[in-house]
């Protein structure tokens, strides 16, 4: 249980920094109303499901302990390393002000669009992938099973969706909007510093 609280508050922690998906809900909300949105919140719900089954199918070939799951490991906790990093390092600069009714998508677009626009942003983003193959690495013994995978993957898969159509809902409010850009920079730096965290505890006891 504890290692599950771990990952699914780093998967969570990432989620707090905006990013493509982030942005495409912003101005899909801002344009054509924060339920159109929601299709593009189902279609990158979708785009992390996919990934996350394939991260788990494929540490799912491989053995605990052994030479390649452990460079597997190792790679994942370098992109947590370098995830982290980047959080803090950028933190404050991800221009959420620059989402407006002006500069968002001025076609009507309807939900099935939004969620084939969601759903391509999901899956063209990279970082998606990385990110669930880094936190698939560290399940190992009892938590690597089957049913502890479909677990995680409804977990992942359901606060992805929630956190989205959250943001679809409030991003059209003004206020709310300015109130999350002001306290946005320490948000980032908290998750990246957790991140950091995170990798360097599974480095050191993990690997060892």
């Amino acid at each position: 249980m504890q290692l599950f609280l771990i990952i699914a508050a780093a998967h969570f922690l990432a989620l707090l920094s905006p990013g493509p998906d982030f942005f495409l809900v912003a101005r899909t909300s801002l344009a054509e109303g924060w339920r159109t949105a929601t299709g593009a919140c189902l279609g990158i719900a979708l785009a992390n499901g996919l990934f996350i089954v394939a991260a788990f199918a494929g540490t799912a070939v491989l053995t605990p302990h052994s030479a390649a799951f452990t460079l597997l490991q190792l790679a994942g906790c370098l992109y947590l390393l370098y995830l982290g990093a980047l959080f803090i390092r950028h933190a404050g600069h991800s221009g959420l002000g620059t989402v407006t009714s002006a500069q968002a998508d001025q076609g009507v677009g309807t939900w099935h669009r939004a969620a084939s626009r969601g759903l391509l942003s999901g899956l063209l983003n990279p970082k998606n992938a990385l990110f669930y193959a880094s936190l698939a690495s560290m399940l190992s013994g009892p938590y690597a099973t089957t049913g502890w995978k479909t677990l995680y993957g409804i977990w992942m898969f359901g606060v992805v969706l929630l956190w989205d159509i959250l943001i679809a809902f409030m991003i059209g409010n003004p206020y709310v909007l300015r109130r999350f850009e002001r306290v946005l920079p320490w948000l980032e730096r908290i998750s990246g510093g957790m991140l950091i965290v995170l990798a360097l505890g599974v480095i050191a006891f993990g690997l060892a």
